[in-house]
């Protein structure tokens, strides 16, 4: 089956991904909560929640190792290069921590809980991370979104000190609600930091030092959630609800792939049978990757979790 946005093609590669073994009865049994990466080594990683542990696949689909983890739920996952290696960033929104791990599983940083007073009697869950990295002219600062407990993001210098937060008030639509994704994009010669202001259905942009420059996507955006970039023109905002979005390099709409219209909004999402596990049509896409030939990955957030392949054709 093939699934179309604009000019973009792909061939849908429907529960993709051999589990481990071992693994199966506890990956059928846990609502999925997790992001997706692809590695420069092309490795596929994904987060397993019912026995905490990153999954590691090859681009084929198939299972190469795991490793454990004492994370609870890594909510999403990032990749960035110190150097000429390349580290897996993860967000614990349960946990409340964010950590800095080599490709198999050695912690080699952990980001402290923001300095900030809205802690002073309130949870910290964060959602989301992302690295300014040098490789594309940045100075290596992370960025985290405090998604599902303050609705704050949080900046961290490459040592990992607490630098500053930013609430969102400077932008049109006010605070920010359920800042669920972030995202450093470099496909203009000046980055930008995009944020997923879920609840608030629209896109906010940033400069890299946090100042708001502007925002999108209220007029065809209900929910997103977070962010990829395929090549140097395109983005992929993905939804809670049922489907992605591609946007073209000027951040307009090209269309969407996987949509199952309605789907979100019937008793029982994301674990009805209705639109499930359909072939062509997103249930509840939660992460995102892209591999070097534009293929992309998504996982999605439902009991027993489910990967799709998207071939580009």
């Amino acid at each position: 089956m093939h699934v179309s946005a604009g000019h973009q093609h792909y061939l849908w590669q429907g529960e993709w991904g051999e589990f481990p073994e071992s693994e199966v009865d506890s990956i059928r049994a846990t609502h999925s909560h997790h992001g997706v990466v692809v590695t420069e080594r092309g490795e596929v990683m994904t987060f397993h929640k019912g026995n905490p542990s990153v999954l590691v696949f090859d681009t084929d689909g198939n299972f190469k190792r795991l490793w454990c983890s004492d994370l609870s739920n890594a909510h999403d996952l990032a990749l960035a290069k110190d150097g000429d290696t390349e580290y897996l960033w993860l967000a614990d929104n349960e946990s409340g921590r964010v950590i800095k791990t080599t490709l198999d599983g050695e912690t080699v940083m952990s980001l402290d809980r923001p300095d900030h007073p809205a802690y002073a009697d309130a949870d910290y869950k964060p959602t989301s991370v992302t690295v300014n990295q040098s490789r594309f002219g940045g100075n290596d600062d992370v960025w985290v979104t405090d998604g599902y407990g303050e609705s704050l993001i949080h900046r961290y210098d490459r040592k990992g000190s607490y630098l500053s937060t930013i609430d969102g008030q400077a932008g049109a639509a006010g605070r920010f609600n359920g800042p669920h994704g972030i995202w450093v994009d470099n496909r203009l010669p000046e980055p930008r930091l995009y944020v997923a202001d879920r609840t608030s259905a629209r896109v906010q942009v940033y400069d890299l030092d946090g100042n708001y420059q502007r925002e999108f996507g209220s007029d065809y955006m209900d929910s997103p959630s977070g962010f990829i970039n395929v090549g140097d023109q395109l983005m992929i905002v993905e939804h809670r609800g049922a489907r992605i979005t591609v946007l073209d390099a000027d951040d307009k709409l090209v269309g969407y792939l996987g949509e199952n219209a309605g789907v979100n909004n019937t008793e029982g999402w994301p674990n009805n049978e209705r639109g499930l596990h359909l072939p062509g049509k997103f249930n509840s896409p939660h992460g995102m990757a892209a591999d070097a030939d534009g293929h992309l990955y998504v996982v999605e957030w439902l009991t027993g979790g489910r990967m799709t392949k998207l071939v580009a054709a």
